[in-house]
């Protein structure tokens, strides 16, 4: 990769690509690869370089720039001296905050911008005078005082410092940034976005958002699995449930960020019109958002699906990421039923293994605890072309969703699907209108966290043919129909070209 001083697009990828296989960073790599036209710089975030281990993508030619930052490390500070601190900047400090808490409050927006871009700089808003100055240290204590009381100081302190720290950090990646661009374009709102914002009122270009998945609610997900995994034995002593308002300010921290994006981003495209609404509710500007589907060359899975054998495969195959929120243990438990009703029947887990060791350890228990230890693989990282054939079924036992992928890689090789009620899949595997309902159900949708009903649906579609080649045909004419790749280029095309426009 050549290192240039021009990017058409930069894009602002945070825990994603090109470190981390598939979802977003699929996505991604189908964008760069499919719009050859345009140049790509890229600029990672993430949390420790030690998380990371090599790329698991080539970079694509047209790519001419990366860059990555780690959220996490140290944030480098002066030596500590005590100073009184900028009176004025604690002003707008404080009136950012209450907009942040009352977004219906009049605010003017050129102060805002001005202290952004100030931010973390030695004339501006610096690290040293958060951490160090009496005026910081006062605003903190009065914000407690009024906010928090009944509460831990010393947690309350130590969860705003972590807020703060990767900030001071995306500040300096802002203002370092030296690579000219036509436009940025952050996929996701959270720190990526914030440095979104930064570049776009420090180059002063257009900034485009994606979110796949709603980041708010994202984190809101994150924070109570890590809540109450960490804390659980608390819930017994109501003296202590206290600690819970520290995951409510990081919440709340996303959700005031997640509007600050907004304010900053045009367009702003989610991937389906639930999603378009909750963006509009937490703050988008209805005029600017729009929808865009995944979509997928069909044509490049017309080999995968000639592959198919006429007999239908017993293999229920979950494709996916071995981590909490793909819910894999619901999959293993629905599957000691469908071996019951289905002897011959084996379930395989197609992913990554290495983002959440622990949660693999006990996923492979609870296979040996269930005596299935010949019955559920785990196959690792594989070649999607090469696994899909040899599958019956998908299954998607996940918790939260956006649009996955996945389904309809499922529906271009041949494949009926059983998915969780979560994100698009509804509407993906029974329609979104009633002309895309028209042509039937290309498999089931079952509850959150339920193991039975997963395995009826799995057992209702492998032991019926024709249900089985009723889904099948349904779900290869709505791919073809509505989620094709060259609809989705299309689309970001337009996008791009109306954003590079104004270079």
């Amino acid at each position: 990769m050549n290192q240039q001083k021009y990017a058409d697009i930069t894009l602002l990828l945070e825990g994603t690509y090109p470190f981390i296989r598939g979802g977003v960073s699929s996505w991604v790599h189908q964008i760069i690869q499919g719009l050859p036209q345009y140049t790509f710089a890229i600029i990672f975030l993430g949390s420790k370089k030690e998380d990371y281990d090599e790329q698991k993508y080539i970079l694509p030619d047209n790519v001419v720039h990366l860059e990555c930052h780690y959220l996490w490390d140290p944030v480098a500070l002066a030596k500590p001296k005590a100073c009184k601190g900028n009176a004025e900047y604690t002003r707008v400090s404080e009136q950012i905050h209450d907009w942040f808490r009352n977004p219906q409050l009049n605010f003017n927006h050129d102060v805002l911008r001005d202290f952004l871009v100030s931010f973390g700089q030695e004339k501006g808003f610096s690290a040293e005078e958060f951490y160090y100055s009496e005026a910081s240290w006062t605003q903190i204590c009065s914000y407690y005082e009024k906010y928090n009381s009944q509460n831990s100081f010393i947690h309350y302190l130590w969860t705003i410092k972590a807020m703060h720290a990767p900030l001071f950090t995306i500040a300096n990646v802002a203002h370092r940034f030296s690579l000219n661009t036509g436009t940025f374009h952050t996929i996701s709102t959270g720190f990526g976005g914030v440095l979104g914002v930064l570049l776009h009122y420090i180059w002063k270009r257009p900034l485009i958002l994606t979110e796949h998945g709603i980041y708010t609610k994202e984190r809101k997900i994150d924070l109570q699995s890590i809540f109450i995994k960490e804390h659980r034995d608390l819930f017994s002593d109501p003296l202590h449930m206290g600690m819970q308002y520290q995951e409510l300010l990081w919440i709340k921290f996303f959700e005031s960020i997640g509007r600050l994006i907004y304010q900053a981003s045009d367009p702003i495209v989610s991937l389906y019109e639930a999603n378009r609404k909750r963006q509009v509710d937490d703050g988008a500007c209805p005029e600017r958002t729009q929808v865009i589907p995944n979509g997928i060359s069909t044509e490049n899975f017309s080999s995968v699906r000639m592959q198919r054998t006429k007999e239908i495969p017993l293999v229920v195959g979950l494709l996916g990421r071995v981590v909490p929120i793909k819910d894999i243990k619901t999959f293993i438990r629905s599957m000691k039923i469908i071996v019951k009703h289905i002897p011959k029947a084996e379930g395989w887990l197609i992913g990554p293994e290495d983002e959440d060791k622990a949660y693999v350890e006990e996923c492979k228990a609870l296979v040996h605890e269930l005596e299935l230890d010949d019955k559920v693989k785990f196959l690792g990282f594989r070649k999607i072309h090469e696994v899909l054939p040899q599958l019956g079924i998908l299954v998607l036992t996940s918790i939260s969703e956006a649009f996955p992928l996945v389904i309809l890689e499922a529906y271009a090789s041949g494949l009926p699907v059983v998915a969780t009620d979560v994100g698009a899949c509804r509407e993906i595997i029974e329609g979104n209108n009633e002309e895309d309902r028209a042509l039937g159900s290309a498999g089931m949708v079952v509850s959150i966290a339920d193991p039975d009903a997963t395995a009826r649906a799995v057992i209702a579609i492998l032991t019926d043919e024709n249900r089985w080649y009723q889904a099948q045909k349904s779900g290869i004419q709505r791919i073809e129909r509505y989620y094709t790749q060259s609809r989705m280029l299309d689309s970001y095309s337009n996008i791009y070209n109306q954003a590079l426009i104004t270079k």
